[in-house]
């Protein structure tokens, strides 16, 4: 499960769960347990839903969230 923030056209940016991340010829974007990114329900959806498709003519962009699997990267700088 990937969690997601998304971006979408003339709205605040959510969060939701994926099952797995979309592929470049998908039409949609199937989001589980859609939220505002405060973790409050999205005014827009009735409070029983826990599941909603996105098309992706409205979303702006995606940004993958880092899961407690993948390893910390520590990068040096050198002034």
């Amino acid at each position: 499960m990937h969690t997601l923030i998304i971006h979408i056209s003339n709205e605040d940016a959510i969060m939701a769960e994926v099952e797995q991340l979309p592929a470049p010829t998908d039409q949609t974007l199937i989001c589980i347990n859609p939220r505002r990114r405060d973790g409050k329900d999205l005014h827009y959806v009735q409070a029983e839903v826990n599941s909603i498709i996105l098309p992706w003519w409205r979303i702006n962009f995606v940004e993958i969230m880092p899961t407690g699997d993948e390893e910390e990267i520590v990068a040096f700088y050198r002034d």
